[in-house]
C-alpha cells in the first residue's frame, strides 16, 4: 500500500471500499469477500498470461480480483454481478480502467455472456459464490458445441467441491458425477488451498482454486447420455450396476457388456471411458 493510502493500483484498500458503499457480504448471496490482494493477485496469475485476454468473472462484489486481473493484464474483464449494492464500487474501478471492465448487472446462472467476448480468448476467472459454484461450472462443461467458447476456468471452490472436480475412480470417496464431467471434457487440477482466515466473513471451510483446461478431442459422446448414466450409476452408488443402471436402462447387461464393465462392479469403480462407453451403447 502505499504512503497515501491507496493500494499498489492507485484506487482504495477494499475495506474502505466495502464501508464506503455498505458492501457487508450478505449469506444470501453467498458472499465471502477476498481482502488480501497478495492472495487476489496469486488467483489472476493462476489464469497465465492476461495479455491480449477477455476474461469473464462472476460476482466479484467489491472488485479484489477485478482488480487483480486488470493489473495482471487483462485487455478486458467482463464482470457479472447480482447485488446491486456492489456496482457502484465497480463502476469506480471501470472508471479507473477505461475500456477495460464492462459491470453486468445480472444472475450468472441466467445470463450468456458470450454475445460480449468478441474474437480474442477468453477465460474465466472467478471465486464463485458457494452456493452456485457447482451449477455454473456444470453449464460450462455440458455445454452442447465443444470446443467450448472459453479457453480455462481458474475458479475457487470448498475444498471438498474441489476434490470431487478432480477425482477419479482411484479416489472412490470423491468420485461421482462431477468428476465424471470434469475428466471427460478437462483437465482438472487443484492449484492451491485458500484458508477460512482469508475472507471476510471467514466460512466454516478450507477452499481451493482449481483449474480446468477443455480437452481438444473429449472421447465422442452424448452430454445428455453420459447425464443419464452417471446419473443413474451414482444415485444408487452402493449397488452393484447391474441394478442401479436399470433407472437408465430396461437392459443394464447390454450397456455393461458393450463396455467391457463386470455386472458386479460399483459405480466409483469405472473410470470416464467406461462411463462413455455405456453412454454411447445407450444411444438409439
Amino acid at each position: 500500500m502505499s504512503g497515501d493510502g491507496k493500494s499498489p493500483d492507485g484506487l482504495p484498500p477494499l475495506r474502505d471500499v466495502v464501508r464506503e458503499h455498505g458492501l457487508e457480504p450478505k449469506k444470501a448471496l453467498g458472499q465471502n469477500f477476498l481482502f488480501d490482494l497478495n492472495l487476489t493477485g496469486r488467483i489472476a496469475r493462476s489464469a497465465g498470461p492476461l495479455d491480449g485476454v477477455t476474461v469473464v468473472e462472476i460476482g466479484p462484489g467489491p472488485g479484489g480480483l477485478t482488480r487483480a486481473l486488470l493489473s495482471a493484464g487483462a485487455e478486458r474483464v467482463i464482470a457479472i454481478e447480482r447485488d446491486p449494492r456492489a456496482l457502484p464500487a465497480l463502476a469506480e474501478i471501470a472508471a479507473h480502467h477505461p475500456g477495460r471492465l464492462e459491470v453486468v448487472d445480472a444472475d450468472a446462472l441466467a445470463f450468456d455472456p458470450v454475445p460480449l467476448i468478441g474474437s480474442g480468448p477468453v477465460r474465466i476467472v472467478a471465486n464463485l459464490p458457494y452456493n452456485i459454484g457447482t451449477p455454473l461450472l456444470t453449464g460450462w462443461l455440458a455445454t452442447p458445441a465443444w470446443p467450448p467458447w472459453w479457453d480455462s476456468l481458474t475458479l475457487m471452490f470448498q475444498r471438498e467441491v474441489a476434490e470431487r472436480i478432480v477425482a477419479d475412480e482411484s479416489d472412490r470417496a470423491n468420485y461421482g458425477r462431477l468428476g465424471v464431467l470434469c475428466g471427460w471434457r478437462t483437465q482438472a487440477d487443484i492449484l492451491f488451498d485458500v484458508p477460512p482466515s482469508a475472507f471476510v466473513p471467514p466460512p466454516k471451510v478450507t477452499s481451493s482454486v482449481v483449474r480446468l483446461t477443455p480437452r481438444a478431442a473429449p472421447l465422442p459422446c452424448s452430454v445428455d447420455l453420459l447425464e443419464r448414466v452417471t446419473r443413474a450409476a451414482f444415485g444408487q452408488r452402493r449397488k452393484m450396476l447391474r441394478q442401479s443402471l436399470k433407472a437408465a436402462t430396461a437392459d443394464p447387461g447390454r450397456l455393461l457388456a458393450a463396455a467391457g464393465i463386470p455386472e458386479t462392479a460399483r459405480a466409483e469403480e469405472v473410470p470416464v471411458s467406461g462411463f462413455v462407453a455405456m453412454a454411447r451403447a445407450l444411444a438409439p
